[in-house]
């Protein structure tokens, strides 16, 4: 799980989904969480521009925004309908989920805290690397808070098929990144450009933005103490403004 930017809505959109909201709360509220459901499982048309629109700014080729690994291919609903019907058409309530993630492991799930607080992580708003560490020999995640521990649970972020998907990201982004490094010292860019362009597209990019993280943090030396010369590719600016730029 990696933090995510989360562009604003076209206008027509904005005010549809605005409209279909107001709707909702124009009805009694002990009957907003069924009319809620039937309503958003009746708009296709609604489901299908955010959901185009969450593809936009998904991780990699369309990945899920909890696990990925897997293609984007729910609409998840962060806060449930059934909890928070008036949310079932915000824009900033919507996450683009695997249907593994969504159907199998949150689910209607959203621990709070005693303040009624989510205890669930929401990438376009936190940053996960706050409230987890992942191991990336081990492909684990560490929680280093409540959210983080629940987040991890709720979310099955330690599922084996999952952790063994990081380990083998780790072996393919260092083949990549070595890769980065011969066409730098020869001074070919296009090459250059290319890696990066296939980095992004890799699974697991929250294993791409630890590597990053790492390499500048205290004791990185230990962590990367099999592949040194990994972690001196990882420090060189050109590589580290290339993997953050937007293009």
């Amino acid at each position: 799980m990696i933090r995510l930017t989360r562009p604003p809505l076209p206008d027509e959109l904005a005010e549809s989904l605005q409209r279909a909201t107001d709707a909702l709360r124009a009805i009694p509220r002990k009957e907003q969480s069924a009319k809620a459901r039937t309503s958003w499982r009746s708009r296709a048309t609604l489901r299908t521009s955010i959901g185009s629109r969450l593809r936009e700014f998904a991780p990699g080729r369309e990945r899920c925004m909890y696990c990925g690994d897997n293609q984007g291919t729910d609409v998840d609903h962060f806060s449930p309908v059934a909890l928070t019907p008036l949310l079932t058409f915000a824009w900033t309530n919507h996450l683009l989920a695997c249907s593994v993630c969504n159907s199998h492991h949150k689910r209607d799930q959203f621990p709070r805290d005693a303040r009624g607080r989510a205890l669930l992580l929401d990438p376009t708003v936190d940053d996960p690397f706050e409230h987890l560490a992942l191991s990336l020999t081990l492909g684990r995640y560490r929680p280093l808070t409540e959210r983080g521990e629940v987040t991890t649970q709720v979310c099955g972020l330690n599922r084996d098929i999952l952790t063994r998907g990081r380990q083998e990201a780790r072996l393919t982004l260092g083949f990549l990144f070595e890769r980065w490094e011969t066409a730098h010292l020869a001074e070919d860019e296009d090459t250059m450009r290319q890696v990066v362009r296939t980095v992004r597209e890799q699974p697991f990019a929250d294993v791409v933005q630890a590597m990053v993280r790492y390499s500048t943090r205290p004791g990185a030396e230990e962590i990367f103490s099999d592949q040194p010369a990994l972690l001196a590719v990882l420090l060189r600016p050109r590589l580290r403004t290339q993997l953050t730029s937007q293009q």
